[in-house]
């Protein structure tokens, strides 16, 4: 019987640094909120389970048997956004609150299927890069009274295709879904998007990947420019803490039109034109 604070995991592949984090958290620092794993399911069943005894997590392969055990649900397969839409097409039917991992979904189409079904089942979903939760957008935050104007973000990882979303995060959390066009400068292991907002404003997203680049960002207002690096070290605990706040109130804390902005961000720097020109979003 399910105690309100359970969670299912739903993944590709189980053994992945994101559902090992995630758990870690939820039974480490967050273990206070209450929160644990009720059960997991992967389409590599052998993988799955073999996480899962390594866990002490019950593998349910009946999703029926599964939705009966937990109160919500994570979707990860963090380096799989093509299967997102298979796995949502699993528990979104049960109407529980979900979190679906970055990158949300493969392209834009496909990120707006995904909330359809969800509002066909009335599950309330969210998602989110881990660097949506920084001291960046805590500064942008701070002073109301003078908006962020423009916006200068670094991020790493190892392609531009699975960690480009990190400091398009940032930038979207940071200035809004009203992304109006979009330059990309380079496409091997340096690129830069030059990212126009609406009101004038600007951001400028810098990839490099395959190097040692810290997350990053510096914000410019009326007031003038303040550089703020990025602990990495606390992103996945608040991310996780973020995630909680979710299931507990049962209502998205961001707007989809941010969600989808990025997406289209993302296909739009895809797009050979982008490489010569000004792309409209």
């Amino acid at each position: 019987m399910s105690t309100g604070k359970r969670i299912g995991f739903v993944d590709l592949k189980l053994e992945n640094f994101h559902a090992n984090v995630y758990l870690k958290a939820l039974r480490g620092d967050l273990a206070a909120r209450g929160w644990s794993v009720g059960g997991c399911v992967s389409l590599d069943e052998a993988d799955g389970r073999a996480w899962a005894a390594k866990n002490d997590v019950p593998y349910l392969a009946d999703l029926a048997a599964l939705d009966r055990e937990v109160d919500a649900y994570a979707i990860l397969a963090p380096s799989n956004p093509e299967v997102h839409l298979e796995l949502c097409r699993m528990v979104l039917p049960f109407g529980k609150p979900t979190y679906v991992d970055k990158t949300f979904a493969p392209d834009l189409a496909t990120a707006r299927r995904i909330f359809a079904l969800a509002d066909r089942y009335g599950a309330p979903v969210q998602t989110s890069s881990a660097l949506r939760y920084t001291a960046v957008q805590a500064a942008a935050r701070a002073n109301p009274e003078s908006p962020v104007r423009h916006l200068v973000a670094w991020g790493g990882g190892r392609s531009f295709d699975e960690y480009a979303i990190h400091p398009v995060e940032i930038a979207v959390s940071c200035l809004g879904h009203e992304a109006e066009s979009l330059m990309r400068r380079g496409s091997g292991d340096e690129s830069q998007l030059l990212i126009n907002f609406s009101g004038g404003r600007t951001a400028v997203v810098h990839v490099y990947t395959n190097a040692n680049t810290p997350f990053a960002a510096a914000l410019t207002t009326a007031r003038g420019t303040t550089y703020i690096p990025i602990d990495s070290s606390r992103i996945f605990v608040d991310m996780a803490a973020a995630i909680l706040d979710f299931f507990a109130s049962g209502q998205p804390s961001i707007d989809r039109r941010e969600s989808l902005a990025i997406r289209r961000i993302l296909d739009v720097a895809a797009r050979p034109a982008a490489l010569r020109r000004f792309v409209a979003l």
